[in-house]
């Protein structure tokens, strides 16, 4: 996609500079994204990790029969 601001007459050194900055840029925050998500999953398997731990010792102090939601949840209507 070319900048907006880019006459497609122009000059064709114009215009590959022009796209070489716009490529840098998308680089630049293609890499921004690429982070963010790495620091998400790692969040995620954090929380994931957090919460097995939790339902273990849950579990182990008799908790493991235990439902979250409401009580009409545990019964299938039909």
């Amino acid at each position: 996609m070319m900048s907006q601001g880019v006459d497609p007459q122009a000059d064709p050194a114009t215009v590959a500079a022009s796209l070489t900055a716009e490529a840098t840029a998308l680089e630049g925050r293609l890499r921004q994204l690429r982070e963010a998500v790495h620091a998400v999953n790692t969040r995620i398997a954090s929380i994931a990790e957090s919460l097995q731990t939790l339902h273990g010792i849950a579990t182990t102090h008799g908790g493991g029969g235990r439902r979250s939601g409401s009580p009409d949840d545990a019964h299938p209507r039909g």
